[in-house]
């Protein structure tokens, strides 16, 4: 029987995707100065104001309200923002747990990593779509400015026996100026970003694809003007689109020694590895923390029957070759430097200049 897989992904100027942005932005700036900070600051917006909050235990001194203008006028806003700041260092308690001779975990959950064989970045079709619908459409905005930063894309792809062959349908939703009417919102989207996407994915049957754009008709007021948003509130959109499962914890404004985020991280790498060396065509990772804990309590490995060797052959090397403790996952991903602010719009996974996507050669022992 053939399924429908529909995934989601939003622009830099929808109000949840700011506050990550303008989040991750704050944690950039305390790595570049302090790289062993400790950081959880996240941002909610409303209207013409900013209210900052979390706790930052770090050497560096960080101008919060330069940062978020700065990223405020990036998106498109083009009036002062009142900004609102509560902050505080991390409690007392929770940082001797965690910062030790080495780093332990900031707090107990459950991470999740996914990968699958069906396109050269291991990740789902749908959401590798509509993210790079978002992207066009930035690129595309930044040129016209009739067109602002708050954006929406859906994407549905039809699955036969698991393999994607047929892109069943095309949604976007853009904010505009007054200029602009319906029709001519459809026909320069469609030219101008969808099927420009689309011509990149001929690999799958576009015949009699629904595009649809702008269904509500007028969107002239964006942004937090006509939403709110804060951090966290887009996890399916920053990870596998509706496929595959998630932790509970969000992303940004997380440092590494967070395992919401690290351990993510790190999930998805042994996924991928596990698939980019044949070992399975689908293949997820479970994996649960305890604070204060320098090894996870669990390792699940849910291959979907795709498995090329004994699933206890799979266990075997993933014991051989990955280290689940958080001072490993910092150290052989490199996650204490400033890479996070560019994570925060079009998905954390699928882009090959970040080290939890890099392929290495496993050692398979008899």
């Amino acid at each position: 029987m053939n399924k429908y897989i529909t995934s989601e992904s939003v622009n830099c100027g929808h109000p949840d995707k700011t506050c990550d942005i303008i989040a991750d932005s704050f944690l950039d700036e305390a790595l570049k100065q302090d790289p062993q900070s400790q950081m959880a600051v996240e941002c909610a917006i409303k209207n013409d104001k900013l209210f900052i909050y979390g706790e930052a235990t770090t050497k560096a001194r960080i101008d919060y309200e330069s940062i978020a203008n700065k990223v405020l006028k990036e998106i498109g806003y083009d009036c002062d923002f009142a900004i609102i700041k509560e902050l505080s260092t991390q409690s007392p308690d929770i940082n001797k747990a965690v910062v030790k001779d080495k780093i332990m975990a900031n707090d107990q959950g459950i991470v999740y990593g996914y990968a699958t064989n069906e396109n050269e970045y291991y990740m789902p079709y749908p959401i590798m779509i509509a993210h790079n619908i978002m992207r066009e459409y930035e690129n595309f905005r930044k040129k016209d400015k009739r067109f602002k930063s708050d954006a929406k894309s859906q994407v549905t792809v039809e699955y036969e026996n698991n393999k994607p062959i047929k892109i069943i349908s095309v949604l976007v939703s853009v904010s505009h100026s007054e200029s602009l009417n319906h029709d001519d919102i459809y026909s320069i989207i469609k030219k101008e970003v969808v099927n420009k996407v689309l011509n990149k994915y001929q690999k799958l049957n576009q015949q009699n694809v629904e595009i649809i754009i702008n269904p509500s008709g007028r969107f002239v007021v964006w942004g937090s003007f006509s939403d709110s948003g804060c951090v966290g509130r887009k996890i399916v959109v920053d990870t596998y689109g509706s496929v595959g499962r998630i932790g509970g914890g969000c992303f940004s404004s997380k440092n590494a020694s967070k395992v919401d985020r690290s351990g993510a991280y790190y999930a998805r790498y042994v996924a991928k590895n596990i698939v980019a060396n044949q070992l399975a065509d689908r293949c997820e990772i479970a994996v649960s923390y305890a604070i204060g804990l320098d090894r996870p309590l669990s390792v699940d490995i849910e291959t979907f029957g795709t498995e090329k060797v004994a699933i206890e052959t799979i266990y075997k090397i993933v014991e051989n070759n990955f280290n689940f403790s958080p001072q490993n996952m910092i150290d052989e991903l490199d996650l204490l430097t400033p890479i996070y602010k560019e994570t925060a719009c079009y998905g954390h996974f699928g882009n090959d200049k970040y080290n939890w996507e890099k392929i290495k050669k496993l050692i398979i022992k008899q």
